[in-house]
């Protein structure tokens, strides 16, 4: 558990030891926690600058435990805050890089290729995945069609057995979807790597950092893609689909609710989509979930709040520091 939030295994062993046995010194420690004096401090150095452990007032040159309750929540708060400042910073990057793919796409007889229709987007996708050496990387926003996914698998495997390193990006709607799941659990089994998002960026598939496919169109990726080689493009890519993968949870670990709020991260995002004025269509549309779905959430965030009204349940989130 201890290691979910940033400690090391070690760390987390010193840790509950000076929970446990208060009274220890570093030699004991060191003992109990099958560790040699020399890792004991560095574990205590650990703990220190995560703001885990403090002098003791009582025995001076030792370390004492800060309450769990106040240490591990203040950690909890700390990385809260910093998701929170990398998703708005993700969500800048996505404005900014749509923009530069419609201004520079005009340019693309020079550095790219339209691809038009899904026939077209396959025979390229199978065509670098057999040049890959190094690594693939995919965000895949929306419902996948079980088709897709099953022209994916060949190339992928293929990718994997010569030991490309694959990390996938979905939308946390997906794990709903048994094909995706199923197909998601395939790609970890094979050593691939997926994580998952409330929200993420357009469809993006970047071969070795030198060559990508965006959609021509980002509300229809079925009408076709555009081959992108350009560094300058394929940079600002890379930095939006790192922010992307930096704020997405490996597939198989659990999104607890916020402990503050009771939010889940759909709903969060949910509340935050609407407040910048987008409708339950377009908002779902983001979140790869109905308009249905959009409506049952915020039935049940507005019993949470006690309103009566979205503009109330609006105007009560904001007093509470939930957008």
């Amino acid at each position: 558990m201890l290691e979910a939030l940033g400690l090391t295994a070690r760390a987390g062993r010193v840790y509950q030891s000076l929970l446990d046995h208060p009274a220890d010194d570093i030699e004991a420690m060191a003992g109990r926690c099958g560790l040699t004096i020399t890792q004991v401090h560095d574990c205590l150095d650990e703990l220190g600058h995560l703001m885990l452990v403090r002098a003791s007032s009582e025995h001076p040159g030792r370390m004492r435990a800060v309450d769990p309750a106040v240490g591990l929540a203040d950690m909890l708060a700390r990385q809260e805050a910093d998701l929170a400042a990398r998703q708005a910073a993700l969500a800048a990057s996505r404005a900014a890089v749509t923009r530069l793919v419609a201004e520079r796409a005009e340019h693309h007889a020079a550095h790219g290729e339209r691809l038009l229709g899904m026939d077209a987007v396959h025979h390229r996708l199978e065509q670098m995945s057999r040049t890959t050496t190094r690594e693939a990387l995919s965000s895949q926003p929306g419902n996948q069609r079980p088709e897709d996914l099953n022209a994916s698998r060949p190339g992928d495997a293929g990718a994997l057995t010569r030991g490309v390193t694959i990390r996938t990006i979905y939308q946390d709607s997906t794990r709903h979807q048994p094909h995706v799941a199923n197909y998601a659990h395939w790609l970890l089994s094979q050593g691939g790597e997926v994580r998952t998002a409330p929200t993420i960026p357009q469809r993006i598939v970047i071969a070795d950092r030198r060559e990508a496919l965006v959609p021509i169109d980002p509300d229809d990726h079925r009408k076709g893609a555009l081959h992108v080689t350009e560094p300058g493009i394929l940079a600002a890519l890379l930095d939006l689909y790192e922010q992307a993968w930096n704020t997405a949870v490996p597939l198989g670990a659990t999104t607890p609710d916020d402990p503050q709020t009771g939010l889940s991260a759909t709903e969060r995002e949910l509340l935050r989509l609407l407040g910048t004025g987008l409708t339950d269509d377009a908002a779902g549309q983001r979140l790869g979930i109905s308009s249905r779905t959009v409506g049952r959430h915020m039935a049940s965030i507005m019993e949470r709040l006690n309103a009566t009204s979205r503009f109330e349940a609006g105007i009560k989130a904001a007093q509470h520091g939930w957008l």
